[in-house]
């Protein structure tokens, strides 16, 4: 494992703090100025608003934005396997091979806490060791989730606790992660997170 590579994955990562004007090269960036938002639908999962923005030629524009708690996954290593699940997604119409994932549902619970807590849940594993390798948005044209992807290693056994119908019928499939690369390539792995998720992984696994 080289952990000194996991450490310093945090120098790719550049968060913007405001939505102050920046600098890029020679030229400045104006800000976009929320105006207000109206709630248009409240589900169990994401919220949908109509935002107003002022740009920054002056303009008024109206956005549709999907609100969402946020979320976690999980890349847990046994060996030189990756532990997948292949889960139905409604949205797809299919069963999809990923790596295990939840949303921060739970008020207070810190992304870490939801990580080990999912991976418990859909797969029955418990972390030795946990460690944080990226940080992103998953659609932001339309939605503010925001996802934290770990890296499960010296993982246990323990009793799993499937949530939800779907996690019910849910497969456990181990796959190599020396062939995650073809897998994703001949498209049967097609789940973003998951794609991201096992190539950092592999990039930091000696």
């Amino acid at each position: 494992m080289r952990k000194e590579g996991i450490r310093n994955l945090s120098k790719w990562i550049h968060l913007p703090q405001s939505n102050k004007p920046r600098t890029e090269g020679a030229f400045l960036i104006k800000p976009f100025e929320p105006i207000e938002e109206k709630l248009k639908f409240d589900g169990t999962l994401v919220s949908i608003y109509e935002g107003r923005f002022r740009t920054p030629s002056d303009e008024v524009v109206i956005r549709e934005i999907a609100k969402h708690p946020g979320a976690v996954c999980i890349v847990p290593l046994v060996g030189e396997e990756v532990i997948m699940v292949r889960q139905y997604r409604s949205a797809a119409n299919q069963y999809l091979l990923e790596i295990p994932a939840g949303k921060r549902d739970i008020p207070g619970e810190s992304p870490e806490a939801t990580a080990h807590r999912e991976l418990i849940e859909e797969v029955g594993l418990k972390a030795g060791e946990l460690q944080l390798m990226s940080e992103f948005y998953n659609s932001p044209g339309f939605c503010n989730e925001y996802s934290y992807c770990y890296l499960a290693t010296d993982c246990v056994p323990v009793q799993d606790n499937r949530q939800g119908i779907e996690e019910e019928h849910m497969e456990i499939v181990r796959v190599a992660l020396a062939d995650v690369t073809s897998l994703i390539s001949e498209k049967r792995i097609i789940d973003a997170k998951s794609i991201l998720g096992i190539l950092l992984a592999k990039e930091y696994v000696a």
